[in-house]
């Protein structure tokens, strides 16, 4: 397990979850912007709570979403490059969200004085990179129905240690359809039936159960059973992927829950 406080009285939990020189808190409605493609990148921002999205726009004004971002990312990484340009996509709140704002010359400072901290970054960059490429190849290879199980799997953090949260939060079937690159139409079809086969419940909010895992670990859909995948490797490259993100972000999931717990116990009385 990584150090949470090293001996020199560097604090990670306390530093991402408090405002001090460099970084301060700030607090997003939802729709609202944490910073917009073709900005300045000037600064990264740590996600303490809420859940949000990264976006891009093509030069014809399309809008594709990228990722989904949940409590204990980063964002805005790119700020952190030798020489410092301008914000290759938009992030915005997807539900009420908190997080920390950190300048990039505090970020930099922090990173080469503080080995804990460094190692927390780069194994979050490591995650998000694999999470990118397994994207890749679900975007290439996987039939939409599965790209959208897949989808729906990580936003209830299935695969991150601790308990999956099983709601996810409210998000339009356009961004789905987005992310994964079909029509709404499409999606509703796949949700419906994904409804019926009871891989998911709605009430309001979307439920997401376990069993949907089947459709993108073992392809247990009705017709899938007869249409094997053109490649057989793939399933090999799929399947470790939620794992090994697990276990590289299992250090620092009790960093997580305790910036969480700090956050708690300050939050003013309702």
């Amino acid at each position: 397990m990584i150090a949470e406080k090293n001996t020199h009285g560097f604090d990670a939990a306390e530093f991402l979850a408090s405002a001090g020189l460099g970084r301060r808190i700030v607090e997003l409605e939802p729709k609202e912007t944490f910073f917009t493609q073709g900005d300045s990148a000037d600064s990264v921002f740590y996600l303490q709570m809420g859940r949000a999205k990264l976006t891009v726009v093509s030069t014809n004004g399309k809008e594709a979403t990228i990722t989904l971002l949940s409590a204990g990312d980063f964002v805005g990484e790119e700020s952190l490059a030798s020489v410092a340009g301008l914000r290759l996509a938009t992030a915005t709140a997807v539900n009420t969200c908190t997080a920390l704002k950190i300048k990039r010359e505090e970020m930099v400072r922090v990173m080469h004085e503080e080995p804990v901290f460094a190692d927390i970054f780069l194994k979050f960059l490591l995650a998000r990179s694999m999470r990118s490429q397994a994207d890749l190849v679900d975007q290439l290879f996987n039939s939409s129905e599965k790209r959208l199980a897949r989808i729906l799997l990580l936003m209830a953090e299935f695969g991150k240690p601790g308990e999956p949260e099983t709601f996810i939060p409210p998000i339009t079937q356009e961004t789905l359809a987005e992310m994964i690159g079909t029509t709404r139409s499409r999606v509703s079809f796949f949700m419906n039936r994904f409804r019926k086969l009871g891989f998911i419940s709605y009430n309001g909010r979307i439920q997401v159960h376990k069993s949907l895992l089947n459709v993108v670990l073992l392809d247990q859909l009705p017709e899938h059973n007869s249409q094997k995948p053109v490649v057989p490797i793939l399933g090999a490259i799929l399947k470790p992927v939620l794992p090994m993100v697990a276990k590289i972000m299992q250090p620092v999931a009790p960093l997580v829950a305790k910036i969480k717990r700090k956050l708690a116990v300050e939050a003013p009385p309702a």
